[in-house]
């Protein structure tokens, strides 16, 4: 999605269709993707994590992330997400395919911020005022759950998640950005990465819409899905305007880990 300095996965778009890529020239042999992580996972991996209560500039996990990789300058990534990454942007530059990071770990201040800019109608959603069209708490925050976590919930808190080139389903539509798609689809997994926000459907009737843009470190998001079933609550989800409905809505069950199974299996 002109790149813009991302606000998250955020941005609404229209379902696109998928062509294979053309002309690709052949991708190195898969390598290694399980590094282990910098901190050992029963002490980095509390709850203050997962609800991105800590600020990964001053983390030993995290490193900041190279400008040739990133729309900006600050952003940070785990280092075996990012060694990963790495990799996969140099295979795919290989097949004049370029992956630019535009957004990658939101700790929960960011997300804060993200979030109540849209429920009061500072950032319009879709458009629209939200806060003066939608009068509902809860039809509110699920139009924000639409492409928007609510802060402590969010896969960017984690360090393994990043958004690639555009936030806008329009742009996987055209030619680039099918070529991108696909390639990402057929080699990201080569790499550890996986799409959690696949399309709707039987397979995943809940969480956030269809997200192309949005992939996952999985060696490490895997072990921080499985931590979040088990110490996540609706009722932790608290700090903002809004969180009274993530218990109504069930955030943790249907967003958190309302994802693509492939991500987690």
């Amino acid at each position: 999605m002109a790149i813009v300095a991302a606000l998250g996965c955020q941005m609404q778009g229209n379902a696109g269709t998928e062509n294979k890529p053309t002309g690709a020239t052949p991708v190195p042999e898969p390598v290694e993707v399980a590094n282990p992580p910098a901190v050992a996972p029963e002490e980095e991996f509390t709850t203050d994590y997962l609800m991105g209560k800590f600020d990964p500039a001053q983390h030993p996990a995290f490193t900041l992330l190279a400008q040739k990789h990133a729309s900006r300058s600050d952003m940070y990534l785990r280092k075996d997400a990012y060694d990963a990454f790495i990799r996969m942007h140099d295979a795919a530059k290989q097949d004049g395919i370029r992956l630019l990071i535009i957004s990658a770990t939101r700790n929960f201040d960011r997300q804060k911020q993200i979030w109540e800019a849209k429920w009061t109608g500072a950032q319009p959603v879709g458009g629209q005022n939200i806060a003066k069209t939608i009068e509902d708490p809860v039809k509110r925050a699920l139009k924000i759950l639409e492409y928007s976590s609510m802060p402590g919930s969010s896969r960017h808190h984690w360090g393994t998640d990043i958004d690639l080139n555009d936030l806008n389903d329009a742009h996987f539509q055209t030619p680039e950005g099918r070529k991108v798609f696909e390639w990402l689809r057929t080699h990201a997994g080569e790499y550890g990465y996986c799409q959690p926000y696949s399309p709707q459907g039987k397979a995943r009737p809940n969480g956030y819409h269809e997200e192309k843009w949005h992939w996952s470190y999985m060696p490490v998001s895997k072990i921080l899905t499985e931590k979040a079933r088990k110490m996540l609550k609706d009722d932790m989800i608290q700090g903002f305007k809004g969180a009274e409905t993530a218990k109504s809505i069930g955030v943790v069950k249907k967003y958190v880990l309302g994802i693509n199974r492939e991500c987690v299996d």
